[in-house]
């Protein structure tokens, strides 16, 4: 390409902004990604907002940020800001944060313990957390009680993943109020409203909210020692397991005392957090998206239930075959992530001058993808806006094309792709098929009556859902 005839940031088009301040008071935290969005439908493709002193490129452009996300981790690394807040908050900094051959240590080790075999060995343990959400939502319905949907589904995915990451049973679906999943979501939404932040007021005072995240932060730290050091007696105990580890974290102790290794504690440590943090958030918000979508469309519900009903009515006797088989399901998993994915835009900066389409990006410069822009939009989607699993049905009339596919991205792209993704889904049909094939959803309720409200807290999470069920009949 020839140089002289790229664009330079400071001409693109883009929102007005004050002198000095730029569009700094006109990005609202909780709401940034449907900001962006709106910017987006208004500028086009590439455009430019102003924080502050800084000047950063905005993409709605799906293979333009494909692009930026595959030439991760040499030409782009995370937000800084991010790992920053961690670093403060006294907290390691695992794989998500990590860069450069830092990176791709901590990576082989995690790719590895996510690996699908792995997880498939895993199932008979999946399947008993499964059974104690199942546990826990029949006690509720026999006694007529509401759901807090989001904080029974992150018990159930930090069960999940601390299972088979740690391979510690630690049982917050059956425990009382005091559990770990209670510290760790405090931890996302910080770091968020810290990245954010137009001043760290917190390096010269806290507020109590910042004295709550000091305790939350040093219960995780005790708790994540406590997992580092049982892992470290079964390897003292068990040599073989030295040879053919158990789990992500006795293949990171190992990994990390091998000489030479680069990795040590706090990598360990770090990616322990990741898991959990990552584990939990993600897939809890995108249930609860999911359980939403479907009570607000009857004709999607009934199918998916049909289907379940019909291939998998009863939980305690779940097998991988069978999930393989829910593939209505599985379309309402890929609707409910286009339409509610729970990374719907994604901040990087450049570690080198580079190009992205005809415009001239230098080195520092904050790059903004607005993730869910084009799959939300025709001609890619029919009636973008509408719930319709059936379009991700291979045997559909209309099937969707391959661009339009890979325009909607709930897992990134490129080197830096969620390891966990495979882990992700499953849990997904587990916790949804339970769900279809033991009760009837008598509601599914927002604070103000209206479809869920959108929020950003480092992920987009729905606002105040809470359910109530009916409990089916073993032979209805």
């Amino acid at each position: 390409m020839n140089m002289t005839a790229l664009r330079q940031i400071k001409d693109l088009p883009g929102p007005p902004g004050l002198p000095l301040l730029g569009n700094t008071f006109q990005i609202r935290p909780s709401r940034v990604h449907l900001d962006v969005e709106q910017w987006a439908k208004t500028y086009g493709p590439l455009f430019r907002i102003q924080l502050g002193r800084s000047r950063q490129l905005v993409i709605s452009d799906p293979e333009l940020m494909a692009a930026v996300m595959r030439d991760r981790p040499d030409g782009f690394g995370r937000n800084p800001q991010s790992r920053r807040s961690f670093v403060e908050m006294g907290l390691p900094v695992g794989v998500f944060g990590a860069e450069g051959d830092d990176w791709l240590r901590q990576r082989r080790m995690v790719m590895a313990s996510f690996a699908p075999g792995h997880v498939r060995a895993y199932f008979p343990s999946l399947i008993k957390v499964t059974l104690r959400l199942r546990s826990r939502w029949q006690q509720a319905a026999r006694a007529g009680s509401v759901i807090n949907l989001q904080a029974d589904l992150m018990r159930f995915t930090v069960d999940a993943i601390a299972g088979l990451a740690f391979g510690r049973d630690i049982n917050t679906l059956e425990s009382g109020e005091d559990v770990i999943q209670q510290h760790l979501d405090k931890v996302l939404p910080a770091v968020f409203r810290r990245t954010f932040a137009l001043l760290p007021y917190w390096r010269y005072f806290k507020l109590p909210r910042d004295h709550a995240l000091d305790r939350s932060v040093q219960v995780i730290r005790s708790t994540i020692a406590q997992f580092v050091a049982e892992a470290r007696a079964r390897l003292q105990q068990d040599a073989a397991l030295r040879a053919q580890p158990g789990n992500l974290l006795e293949a990171m102790v190992v990994a990390a005392d091998l000489p030479g290794s680069g990795l040590g504690d706090p990598q360990v440590v770090g990616n322990v957090l990741t898991m959990l943090l990552a584990g939990e958030d993600t897939t809890a918000n995108t249930l609860a998206w999911m359980v939403h979508l479907l009570q607000r469309n009857p004709p999607a519900l009934a199918r998916v239930q049909q289907e379940v009903r019909t291939l998998a009515a009863d939980p305690s006797q779940f097998t991988l075959e069978a999930m393989e088989q829910l593939v209505f399901l599985d379309a309402c998993a890929s609707e409910t992530m286009r339409l509610k994915p729970v990374a719907p835009f994604i901040v990087v900066h450049a570690l080198r001058d580079t190009v992205v389409g005809d415009v001239a990006v230098p080195e520092g410069t904050m790059v903004w993808g607005v993730l869910r822009h084009d799959s939300v939009a025709e001609p890619n989607f029919a009636d973008p806006l509408a719930f319709k699993p059936e379009r991700w049905l291979a045997d559909a009339p209309h099937a969707l094309t391959s661009a339009a596919k890979r325009s909607a991205m709930p897992f990134g792209s490129g080197p830096r792709m969620c390891p966990g993704r495979y882990l992700a889904l499953l849990e997904m049909k587990l916790a949804m098929a339970t769900l279809l094939a033991s009760f009837d959803i008598e509601a599914v309720d927002t604070p103000d009556a209206e479809p869920a409200r959108e929020r950003m807290a480092f992920t987009m999470n729905p606002v105040g859902l809470t359910m109530r069920l009916r409990e089916r009949s073993p032979r209805a």
